[in-house]
């Protein structure tokens, strides 16, 4: 779809919603709100006339992005017993990705929204679960064993195709023979690259994707598109094409024409957690999504270290750094937006938290770190949370899931917020939608989150979820949409194994970088996996003794 068909779409359901009070058409759109990250706040970096600093504060370090990887870098710095370091953070909370939100009805998700087994080699990922009492025992364990609160509920997930709901995600229902032995080919495939391990017994996908195997055979693997490597092993199932798809756009909001063979298998063959007390394709969650494991890295920084947080900050100018610039301290300027005023902190380590499309907007000097953060692309996507009244009417086939995806269908589907709680049967619920912009440039997507109003949005979302719920207009009483036009980095051919990337990756100085961009695509346990590396590398510049959580 090009952007001039997306916006007839547009504003044919922008049509729709405006005759909706119209007498026999359907019933009102539910109230709602229209929201987002910091949009205006964000886009004052292009415009810099921000004022000289009003006052200059001393931190040792000094922790830019509380997302993910910028709480994880906190958290180990605080259990490590260092806590002279402040989080600054743009937004009015932390947490990213994986913030949340809360009514009558229930928590719900803005973003992330599970959490996979934790392999072995991501022991970060399994010592936080521990901490929190999710993982019961010791971390280490090959098959630890889980509160059982925390793993998914079943049926975790079912598809709505050919007017039917179906058990799982990959399509079932008229599906020739010969389909499904492509079916069995691919997940041999897959199986031989869970299983394979190189010389220096690296996993051939490990998560996270630094302890991957650098054989060159799979190293190339990230100079072609996931579908043209699918094509190569002669998998040409349009069934299993929407299946592979399918994953692309939910893990990287990219379709698989454009996402790197080597990122596109890495979502199937890197996960390889166990459990005691659970199959390995279980999922940790809860009705607030990934939120849970931000409140935990909360209450931790500050039960070790206090109040670490400054929020409603945003990060305009890092001065300092780059080799040969002198031993003094860093200067990192923040807007306090709040009380119009520019603070500047003075840090002897600095640790860059936030998305690297930010870097040539903020850092002073620095050429090829601009150039390389210049080289990357970032999916938009929207979340919606729809409050109901009740469960919406079904259409026959597999049961209500946590996981309920549309086949052939603009959005990726909706989790169900109160499916933790099924057994006790909750009358009113929350769903979470979510949707992509892979059929549009990054750009025009954006432009689209941008300028389309809620009420077109939620006319929309309802008409998609009408196919399977008839009645789902009829017993939505609110309906919120969140904006995110960089949601995360695309995997696009080239990036993971190229130069650009990997010059994020190094151990400077006095400057580290910690998102999840770092490892070119968005997950948890990568977000974490940086966070947890920088604070480590960090402790050792500073001279300060630790335990590693990296193994």
């Amino acid at each position: 779809m090009d952007r001039r068909d997306f916006l007839v779409s547009l504003a044919a359901a922008a049509g729709a919603a405006s005759l909706a009070g119209c007498r026999g058409g359907p019933p009102p759109l539910p109230p709602g709100e229209l929201l987002g990250t910091s949009l205006a706040l964000g886009h004052r970096l292009q415009s810099a006339g921000f004022a000289p600093p009003s006052e200059s504060r001393k931190v040792p370090v000094v922790i830019v992005g509380a997302g993910v990887a910028g709480l994880a870098a906190g958290w180990k710095l605080a259990r490590a017993g260092f806590s002279d370091f402040l989080l600054v953070e743009l937004e009015n909370e932390a947490g990213g990705n994986s913030r949340a939100g809360r009514n009558a009805v229930s928590a719900y998700p803005w973003g992330a929204h599970y959490l996979p087994l934790p392999n072995r080699e991501a022991l970060a990922v399994r010592e936080l679960l521990a901490e929190l009492g999710v993982l019961l025992g010791d971390p280490r364990a090959p098959r630890p064993v889980y509160d059982e609160r925390y793993l998914c509920a079943t049926p975790q997930e079912r598809l709505y195709r050919n007017g039917r709901w179906q058990e799982g995600l990959l399509p079932q229902t008229g599906v020739s023979t010969a389909e499904r032995g492509q079916y069995q080919r691919f997940a041999d495939l897959i199986e031989g690259f869970k299983r394979r391990r190189d010389d220096a017994g690296r996993a051939a996908f490990a998560l996270p994707m630094a302890l991957s195997s650098r054989a060159l055979d799979l190293l190339a693997l990230d100079r072609i598109s996931m579908r043209d490597w699918l094509l190569a092993q002669g998998l040409d199932s349009p069934q299993l094409h929407w299946y592979v798809n399918y994953a692309c756009r939910d893990d990287y909001g990219t379709a698989s024409a454009a996402v790197s063979a080597w990122a596109g298998i890495h979502y199937f063959a890197c996960r390889t957690g166990e459990a005691q007390n659970a199959g390995n394709e279980t999922v940790l969650t809860a009705p607030e999504g990934n939120a849970w494991l931000v409140s935990g890295m909360l209450r931790s920084i500050s039960a070790h270290a206090g109040e670490r947080l400054l929020s409603g900050a945003l990060a305009f100018r890092v001065a300092g750094g780059e080799r040969g610039a002198g031993t003094g301290p860093l200067a990192v300027d923040l807007w306090l937006a709040s009380e119009q005023r520019t603070l500047r902190l003075l840090a002897d380590q600095v640790i860059w938290a936030a998305p690297l499309f930010l870097v040539p907007h903020v850092f002073a000097g620095h050429a090829a770190l601009k150039a390389a953060a210049a080289s990357y692309s970032y999916a938009p996507w929207l979340v919606a949370n729809l409050t109901l009244s009740r469960f919406p009417d079904e259409r026959a086939g597999a049961p209500p899931a946590w996981d309920n995806v549309l086949y052939d269908s603009a959005g990726l589907g909706y989790v169900v917020a109160t499916h933790q709680q099924m057994r006790l049967w909750r009358q009113a619920t929350v769903l979470t939608f979510y949707r992509t912009f892979d059929a549009l440039s990054p750009q025009d997507g954006r432009a689209a989150l941008r300028d389309t109003p809620r009420a077109v949005w939620a006319e929309q979302i309802l008409a998609e979820l009408e196919r399977p719920h008839a009645n789902i207009r009829q017993v939505t009483t609110h309906l919120d949409v969140f904006r995110n036009g960089h949601a995360m980095a695309r995997p696009l051919p080239g990036l993971i194994w190229g130069e650009p990337r990997q010059r994020f990756a190094v151990d400077g100085e006095r400057l580290r970088f910690a998102h999840a961009d770092v490892s070119g695509f968005s997950l948890f346990e990568e977000a974490q996996y940086r966070g947890v590396l920088a604070a480590e590398r960090t402790l050792r510049r500073l001279g300060v003794r630790f335990s590693s959580s990296l193994g």
